[in-house]
């Protein structure tokens, strides 16, 4: 068993122990940040003269060879290590001697894992980013080729006024939107170094730590040493971030299994994101929806269990928080998993556009525009949404759709319909005339669209 710390004991720790204590099944996803922090603190000795020249030219040769046997295969991280950092230091010490017994001068496991898990996260942070912005790239596609593709839009799952499926694509894209400047303020928030801060006290050493910070590309140094080492708020606020990503992917999820059903048939799924059933030949499952949808409480679990993990743990570090990477690790990997599928799903299913707008011309969406039509015509707005609360009784027990009764018909209800009341009801107009931005008119939603494709252009 590979321990940095036995001096202080006078026999080995429990097996058992040593396996329960032990994060090196799991922490050695920080292998690449476990070097690089390594590099950067091995140059700031030097440079502060704590180290020689040639001793950090060995140890930097040491660490490069170890990062490229590990990458080849050449060297396994195995369990005969207690956790990442003992693994790197223990190969290290092997391969050059005394210059490796060296490295951990003016660090501590505590800062030391504080700097991999900081780094660790802001490259994920990156690449959920990157994923996100691919979906939105498949969003603004879909919006630029379906501005008068006509649907219904819902409230409480009912049909309440028709739009377009470029506005309700419109919807999701500011929703992901918001959860990549989520991302950006949480990197922009966590980006400075811990690396110097010792085990909560900082060191006697003369570092420079602005240094470090500099040569792994963070603002700057944290401010206070016992935090540095104890804050882990920046990964509650990614799991945060992640649990709303995964809320919005899981709302989108929940339409495309509405909308694939046979009752609406809004939607196919293409054979690749969908499974058949073992009994029912007929059957073609959306199962990659139903499991993103599934594992969003996957990703809330993560949050809650790292919240209560953290509410009662005094300053400065406790074992406690080794609990952190399991829990997001699983989660990172969770999401990026369903951002991506997700986004093949989207990307290659097939819109109904016909049953879309057949169902838009059913179900009474246009009464909201049949009661603008009598405001516009003297009716005051509380008389007329009784009016047409009649007609539509009438509309249901003759099976009719509002547009499709005669004009005596109207009359009978109302005596100040006319005959434009069938222009002002119809499908275009009451998607067309709504061109205040954000509607769903075709000159409003091409507007956004130029907006957002201005906003994904910057990155």
């Amino acid at each position: 068993m590979a321990q940095l710390w036995g001096g202080r004991f006078t026999k080995e720790t429990d097996k058992l122990v040593y396996n329960f204590n032990a994060s090196i099944s799991f922490d050695q996803k920080m292998f690449k940040q476990d070097v690089e922090g390594s590099r950067a603190h091995v140059k700031m000795l030097a440079k502060q003269g704590i180290l020689t020249d040639d001793e950090k030219e060995q140890i930097l040769s040491g660490l490069e060879d170890i990062y490229s046997d590990v990458l080849n295969g050449k060297l396994e991280i195995t369990d005969e290590y207690e956790d990442i950092h003992s693994f790197v230091e223990a190969n290290l010490i092997d391969r050059i001697g005394e210059a490796g017994k060296k490295l951990h001068t003016g660090r501590s496991r505590n800062d030391q894992v504080a700097l991999d898990m900081k780094l660790y996260t802001r490259d994920e942070i990156c690449e959920i980013n990157g994923l996100l912005k691919e979906l939105l790239e498949v969003l603004i596609k879909l919006m630029e080729e379906n501005p008068d593709t006509y649907m219904p839009g819902f409230t409480h799952l009912q049909k309440a006024q028709p739009i377009t499926l470029a506005h309700h694509m419109g919807a999701y894209f500011e929703m992901f939107k918001r959860d990549r400047q989520r991302l950006d303020d949480i990197y922009r928030r966590m980006n400075y170094c811990p690396l110097g801060s010792g085990a909560l006290a900082g060191t006697t050493y003369p570092l420079d730590r602005e240094y470090t910070a500099q040569l792994l590309s963070f603002e700057g140094a944290t401010l206070n040493s016992m935090d540095s080492v104890s804050d882990r708020d920046y990964l509650i606020e990614l799991l945060a971030a992640m649990s709303t990503i995964m809320m919005h992917l899981s709302r989108f999820c929940e339409e495309i299994i509405i909308w694939n059903s046979n009752e609406y048939r809004f939607v196919e799924i293409d054979d690749a994101y969908s499974t058949g059933s073992s009994i029912m030949p007929q059957k073609k499952n959306p199962d990659i929806a139903e499991l993103i949808r599934g594992k969003t409480g996957r990703v809330y679990g993560a949050l809650v269990s790292l919240l209560t993990t953290m509410k009662g743990i005094p300053l400065a570090y406790n074992k406690d928080m080794q609990e952190d990477k399991e829990l997001t690790f699983d989660a990172i990997d969770t999401v990026k998993g369903c951002i991506a599928l997700f986004t093949g799903m989207i990307r290659t299913i097939k819109f109904n556009k016909d049953i879309m707008r057949t169902s838009a011309m059913k179900g009474f969406t246009n009464a909201t525009d049949a009661a603008d039509y009598l405001v516009n015509h003297g009716v005051a707005f509380r008389d007329a949404h009784g009016i047409i609360g009649r007609l539509v009784l009438y509309c249901i027990d003759q099976d009719k759709a509002i547009d499709e009764l005669s004009l005596d018909e109207l009359k009978a209800i109302c005596p100040v319909f006319e005959e434009d009341i069938y222009e002002a009801i119809s499908l275009e107009t009451c998607v067309n005339k709504r061109t205040t931005i954000g509607a769903p008119s075709p000159d409003a939603m091409r507007e956004i669209i130029k907006i957002n494709k201005e906003y994904l252009k910057l990155g």
